[in-house]
């Protein structure tokens, strides 16, 4: 039987039956108007027999009992027969997230709301009664930070991986990692759209995208800061407060800070308010991450990093001998450690692929003390062709991150290659963590290239000087 037209069976059937004690202010909808077209007294107690399998002497009192439950659950079924679709949002429970909820809910879609924990600082349960609160269906709280870790920041130390000599990708490396959860969890659910709070000018946007058609090419993305009815009516965060309020939705108290602002476990960025003029300088309080380096220990904490295959797998400190093997730890502790002394500042204008350039302050403490670690380690460890060809992957491979291009197939060849590169990356190195600064003191490893006989300028070793004047000679011919 159409539904549709039960349900307007039963709103006259109730019409009939006046003892049914509900109000029937909401039952003279469109759909009632529409399917009772042509539809008589006799055809509704014919058809409603043979629905419930009654003798018709019977019909009354059922439908008499019946009417209430069957109104709701009508009216349930035609209210989901007109739902638009099921999204996957891309929630924080922050005001321009929240906004976006209820404002996918006013146009007519379910909502499934999704928080990724990649570190950052966040009321996980909090976000989550409100997304509740606001009209969320579900709410996945989902704890990525291991597999952020183990399957985004590692790849990347191994790469030495650094947007324009500076930028230590921190954002990028999280995206793919967010949205491939995300799209996992709307093949899962059953959803069509997913959708997110990425600005139309920024980086994001492609980076959640992409790998979202990567792992489901059908899937339909809905962006609400690309269209044109969402924009026009949200020019500025004004405009979202006072949406905020006439929906109740939760603002909070504190005033928000003239920046924009995004943290994980790898790093936070700051960027838009005050920050647009490049000129202006990024005020003391801005930094939560790292220590001001001025106001840091006189005393420097002496590290050493075990790594195997260009990967950490260790680090002790020397001077409390504090040892720490597993990843999410290890990586935890060198930001703590590094948070402590100040180090992983920087700020710079970088190209977006988008087309225009943008001016961020990042702090990546922990990444940046392994980033030193890596690179004289690997140095030590690599033929120098190989290295060579690996910087020059490690450049492609960096802004294939920055795009958003993790899961395209250039960007896992280019993983593969990285990988193969660093078969015998392998030791120990021992630094010195001290205002500011990542200071390499030594370096020991099995897989070592390094003679120190040969490179003695005590010994002769297996070396004729008189070599070098041909070598010189040939270098010459130009």
């Amino acid at each position: 039987m159409d539904w549709k037209r039960l349900y307007g069976i039963f709103i006259l059937a109730c019409r009939s039956w006046p003892s049914a004690s509900f109000s029937m202010s909401s039952c003279s909808s469109e759909c009632g108007k529409t399917t009772l077209r042509g539809v008589t007294r006799s055809q509704v107690t014919d058809e409603a027999a043979v629905l419930f399998r009654l003798p018709s002497s019977h019909l009354v009192t059922a439908l008499a009992i019946y009417c209430h439950f069957a109104h709701f659950l009508c009216w349930l079924i035609f209210r989901m027969s007109q739902s638009k679709g099921t999204v996957v949002l891309a929630y924080s429970g922050g005001l321009d997230t929240s906004c976006i909820l209820v404002w996918l809910i006013e146009k007519g879609y379910e909502i499934i709301a999704f928080l990724a924990n990649i570190g950052q600082e966040e009321d996980f349960t909090e976000a989550k009664k409100k997304a509740l609160t606001l009209g969320a269906k579900k709410v996945f709280i989902e704890d990525l930070r291991k597999e952020f870790v183990e399957e985004f920041i590692w790849p990347s130390v191994q790469a030495n991986a650094i947007y324009e000599d500076r930028y230590m990708l921190g954002t990028a490396i999280a995206r793919p990692c967010i949205a491939r959860r995300q799209v996992q969890i709307a093949i899962q659910e059953g959803a069509e759209f997913v959708s997110h709070g990425a600005t139309g000018k920024g980086n994001d946007q492609i980076r959640f995208e992409l790998t979202c058609y990567a792992f489901q090419p059908s899937i339909q993305i809905i962006a609400p800061w690309r269209m044109p009815e969402f924009y026009n009516r949200f020019i500025g965060r004004t405009d979202l407060m006072q949406y905020a309020k006439e929906h109740d939705i939760p603002i909070p108290v504190t005033p928000k800070n003239p920046w924009s602002m995004d943290a994980n476990l790898m790093h936070i960025s700051y960027e838009s308010g005050i920050l647009e003029n490049p000129k202006n300088h990024g005020p003391p309080d801005l930094f939560q991450m790292t220590t001001d380096p001025s106001k840091s220990p006189n005393q420097s904490d002496v590290l050493e990093i075990e790594f195997k295959k260009g990967v950490p797998i260790k680090v002790t400190n020397l001077n409390d001998k504090t040892t720490i093997s597993s990843s999410l730890e290890l990586f935890e502790y060198l930001n703590k450690i590094a948070e402590k002394h100040g180090v992983g500042r920087i700020d710079i204008v970088e190209n977006r692929f988008i087309g225009m350039k943008s001016r961020g302050i990042y702090e990546t403490p922990g990444g940046t003390i392994l980033h030193h670690a890596h690179m004289d380690i690997e140095t030590f460890t690599m033929d120098r062709e190989v290295r060579k060809i690996k910087q020059g992957l490690s450049i492609t491979f960096s802004t294939q991150i920055y795009n958003g291009f993790w899961f395209s197939p250039e960007g896992e060849f280019t993983r593969h290659c990285i990988m193969k590169s660093q078969e015998n990356v392998e030791g120990k190195v021992q630094l010195s963590v001290f205002k500011g600064h990542v200071y390499i003191l030594g370096r020991e490893s099995p897989k070592s290239l390094y003679n120190e006989e040969l490179v003695s300028m005590n010994k002769q070793g297996d070396y004729d000087p008189s070599d070098a004047s041909g070598f010189i000679k040939i270098n010459s011919l130009r």
